[in-house]
């Protein structure tokens, strides 16, 4: 039997040949890591004693040759392969363990194109595809996470075809993820990161409990290796609750630290920045006791016994926080339903990707994500005769607006969110359902500030602010009746901005 070991990460794999030479494999190799198991002492033949041909062009040429590949390839279960093997003196290779060029490593580090181009492999990705290829024979190894699972394998005789076609699946995955690394990353150096091909690749994670719905099956991806900090400490996560705990996130780390934010059904139905997160707590849930019943609440800071038990006062389905403290998760203990998440630090934070994409029916739409920037609204144009000093509760506001499904127009008060409307077809009805929702709680809403994501098309929505005592707005701006908006706003005396930049979230 013969293996041919041919990688780039070298990790374990001085072990993984020993266990190889001890089950009975005649060891092949090429440049690097034949050097490496040279120097550890292993008997270990190099590639060109086997391609009677040596390595040239720098390396780039040395794998590339019917002996290896014939080698690998032809089928044992074929009198005619076995043949004509022998009649070309091409000897089998039974395994090949490969990881290939550290392409993205690459990138990471350097930007000299001269260097990327030669961190592309291809001989390797070639021998993994021969080996996958032929899996009914051949064993690839391309994770040194699997070596001592094929070593296992071995030793008890259960190198089954489904085992070997289990690691086929995965060499495939491999190739096809380093394929999509390099074309994205051409695209993305030369085509604005928009070519003809787009490519999404992830890592699975783990299985949820079910999709959007028990019929359906789901599982979450992350492009890198982000969710690996994500603790589980009680509680089976489920595709909503994923979607949930990410709307909610993304809000709690635009607020900073020391936010708490409660999300519905990927809409904010509470949020606040106040002095201590009990307090933040306690004004986020005001802003709608109702609807966070059920709710999933983001703590952007650590949760303690202290806040564990304000937050226990109800029920909550998802706590997901910087950390929760083994005192907190004590409180939770004997609340069945109840999930809790942390990443076990300080803060919460984000992985900020810079694309977004969404499917639609049959393929995607692809586009660069949204970000909103502080001096949007802190450098915001004033264009009513009045303003305001302290823009805190008008930046909170619009990052709120901003992160909340269009329509939207959001309330906040002395750091805390009073009133929202979202999702609605019309900006107006946004205005008026969430001052109708703040006046049947008995939340008092007189001089808040007030956001909107996208401008108002009409002078109506500042009319109605008016009515409700509303001190200040911001906005992007841009409607063709933006002189009525301005000329409404300073009939009322209220503060008007506009920031020119549109945030639409569909």
């Amino acid at each position: 039997m013969r293996a041919l070991l041919s990688v780039s990460d070298k990790t374990g794999i001085v072990d993984f040949a020993k266990g190889l030479i001890d089950l009975g494999f005649e060891i092949v190799s090429t440049g690097g890591t034949w050097r490496v198991l040279k120097d550890a002492g292993l008997e270990v033949t190099e590639i060109s004693e086997i391609t009677n041909f040596p390595e040239c062009f720098e390396g780039r040429v040395k794998t590339l040759n019917p002996y290896v590949h014939g080698g690998i390839l032809y089928r044992r279960n074929k009198p005619d392969h076995v043949e004509e093997a022998k009649k070309l003196g091409i000897e089998p290779i039974d395994l090949v363990c490969v990881n290939l060029y550290p392409f993205k490593e690459t990138i990471e580090r350097t930007d000299n194109f001269e260097e990327i181009i030669e961190n592309i492999d291809i001989g390797g990705p070639t021998m993994v595809r021969s080996a996958a290829k032929n899996f009914e024979s051949v064993i690839i190894v391309t994770d040194p996470n699997d070596y001592d699972k094929v070593l296992m394998a071995l030793k008890e005789n259960k190198n089954t075809l489904e085992f070997r076609r289990e690691l086929m699946i995965k060499a495939y995955e491999h190739t096809a993820q380093y394929d999509a690394t390099i074309a994205n990353y051409m695209n993305e150096r030369f085509n604005e990161g928009f070519g003809n091909k787009q490519f999404i690749v992830g890592k699975k994670v783990f299985n949820t409990r079910y999709g959007e719905n028990p019929h359906q099956k789901g599982a979450l991806y992350e492009f890198e290796d982000f969710y690996n900090e994500l603790n589980i400490l009680k509680g089976e996560p489920s595709f909503n609750n994923l979607t949930d705990i990410n709307a909610a996130t993304k809000i709690a780390v635009s607020l900073g630290k020391g936010s708490v934010v409660i999300v519905k059904h990927g809409n904010p139905c509470g949020a606040a920045l106040k002095e201590d997160l009990i307090t933040s707590w306690q004004k986020a849930l005001a802003a709608d006791p109702v609807s966070a019943f059920g709710g999933v609440v983001a703590v952007n800071g650590v949760v303690t016994k202290e806040l564990a038990e304000e937050i226990n006062k109800i029920f909550v389905e998802v706590l997901i926080a910087g950390k929760i403290t083994q005192e907190a998760q004590e409180v939770f203990a004997n609340k069945k339903r109840i999930k809790l998440f942390d990443l076990g630090q300080a803060e919460l934070e984000i992985s900020g990707d810079m694309y977004d994409f969404k499917h639609i029916e049959g393929g995607f739409v692809y586009q660069t994500a949204d970000f909103v920037k502080d001096e949007e609204v802190l450098e915001a144009k004033q264009v009513s005769i009045v303003g305001v000093e302290d823009k805190k509760d008008l930046l909170m506001a619009y990052k709120i607006a901003a992160l909340t499904k269009s329509n939207c127009v959001a309330y906040v008060k002395d750091g805390a969110l009073v009133a929202i409307g979202m999702g609605m077809t019309s900006r107006v009805d946004a205005a008026k359902c969430a001052l109708k929702k703040a006046e049947e709680l008995g939340i008092d809403v007189k001089g808040a500030a007030m956001a909107s994501e996208a401008f108002f098309p009409f002078r109506d929505s500042v009319d109605e602010a008016a009515k409700a005592g509303i001190k200040a707005i911001v906005e992007p701006g841009g409607s063709i009746r933006d002189d009525e908006v301005i000329e409404a706003a300073n009939e009322h005396g209220i503060a008007l901005y506009f920031t020119g930049v549109r945030h639409f979230l569909h």
